[in-house]
């Protein structure tokens, strides 16, 4: 029998870090469909979450991305998907660093099923995670409502720059 040396506080802050992060991934996900593009309406999306590294090199930041197809698994990231109108929202998959993999396998203080059964299917057959759903919006139809976003937002900037140039005009005729 091998004895392990635990040490608690070092444990303790560890799982109080960990339950933070629960709250921030809720947290995050109810952001993201309240955010969502108006042009989503009601169709059920995504969630795409990655980890980026600023430009500084070190520090690391969570980019949430709302989707109407699924992205390719990766490590590090998140994929959650949302059923508007409501706020229930289905795990795809968390699929941490490889350098954390063993954390989370049967045993272990952060053992996590969804994780560990995203690593798993991410290794073996990575093609699971990314198939379309019964319920997802066509191709065709993710292409012409992203182009409706694009098209829209273009408008905006356009109203955006003509109501500051009225501006500026409206204040050199004062």
């Amino acid at each position: 029998m091998t004895e392990i040396i635990v040490d608690r506080l070092e444990t303790h802050d560890r799982l109080k870090e960990f339950s933070k992060q629960k709250d921030n991934i809720i947290q995050g996900c109810l952001d993201c469909i309240n955010n969502r593009p108006k042009e989503f309406a009601n169709h059920p999306f995504y969630i795409f979450v990655h980890c980026r590294t600023a430009d500084d090199g070190h520090t690391k930041r969570l980019i949430w991305q709302p989707r109407l197809k699924k992205p390719k698994s990766q490590t590090n990231s998140m994929l959650f998907k949302s059923y508007p109108p409501g706020d229930t929202i289905k795990i795809i998959w968390m699929i941490p660093d490889r350098d954390q993999w063993d954390e989370y396998i049967r045993g272990k203080m952060f053992e996590q099923q969804h994780v560990a059964d995203s690593i798993l299917a991410f290794q073996l057959n990575r093609k699971s995670l990314e198939e379309d759903e019964i319920d997802d919006v066509s191709e065709s139809h993710a292409q012409r409502i992203y182009r409706e976003i694009a098209i829209n937002h273009k408008m905006k900037l356009e109203k955006q720059k003509s109501d500051e140039l009225a501006r500026i005009k409206d204040m050199e005729i004062q």
